[in-house]
């Protein structure tokens, strides 16, 4: 980890817009990603006794996909599609990985959500972790594979990049970001989404 460069980014980055993401033009282009807004839908949402209807979980998780500014146009229909024609056997199974992501065993309920995301060609990395990222935003991570790439490469992460989600990659990954933001002003890390668009705006910005 280049912590010499994590630095220099960030005192660029404040140089530039001091108070970090709590600068005027920062709040102003935070608004388009409605984080306060989504973080309270999915916490909402996700809260432990909804997962009682497989249904209604299932159908917030459509609801959280599209109106994320961070899931791409082409993911949002086929991820509708996807929850439209899920039987309700498969439903439960989803809503059980989901369940396990957030309040269980991680793992487990990550790879049962990329089991029944793979069936449908869904696993991806965007898909794989909006829900985590909105729900419990100052630990997890969302992986946006284009972001994810740059950091790894300019910070000199020692982990590699699969397109493929995987929870070894995710647990690794996420476990950097969290180390990395230790180093940094708390300002440019109100949520772990905000600190990897600091990053990806200061790698870019060279």
């Amino acid at each position: 980890m280049d912590i010499k460069k994590l630095k220099k980014a960030a005192s660029n980055f404040l140089e530039r817009y001091p108070g970090g993401f709590y600068h005027p033009e920062m709040i102003e282009m935070g608004k388009k990603h409605k984080m306060d807004k989504m973080v309270a839908l999915a916490q909402g949402s996700f809260a432990k006794q909804n997962f009682k209807n497989p249904d209604e979980i299932t159908n917030s998780m459509l609801k959280i996909v599209t109106q994320s500014s961070l899931i791409s146009i082409f993911e949002k229909p086929k991820f509708r599609d996807f929850i439209k024609r899920t039987p309700p056997n498969d439903k439960v199974l989803i809503a059980k990985g989901l369940k396990e992501l957030l309040y269980g065993n991680e793992q487990e309920g990550f790879e049962e959500l990329l089991f029944q995301f793979q069936r449908e060609k869904l696993a991806k990395w965007t898909l794989m972790t909006i829900f985590q990222a909105y729900f419990n935003p100052e630990v997890d991570v969302f992986i946006k594979p284009t972001t994810t790439k740059n950091i790894i490469k300019e910070l000199n992460l020692d982990i590699v990049y699969n397109p493929t989600p995987s929870w070894e990659f995710y647990e690794s990954y996420r476990n950097i970001i969290n180390q990395m933001k230790t180093k940094i002003e708390k300002s440019l890390a109100p949520s772990n989404a905000a600190f990897c668009g600091f990053l990806m705006m200061s790698l870019d910005d060279r």
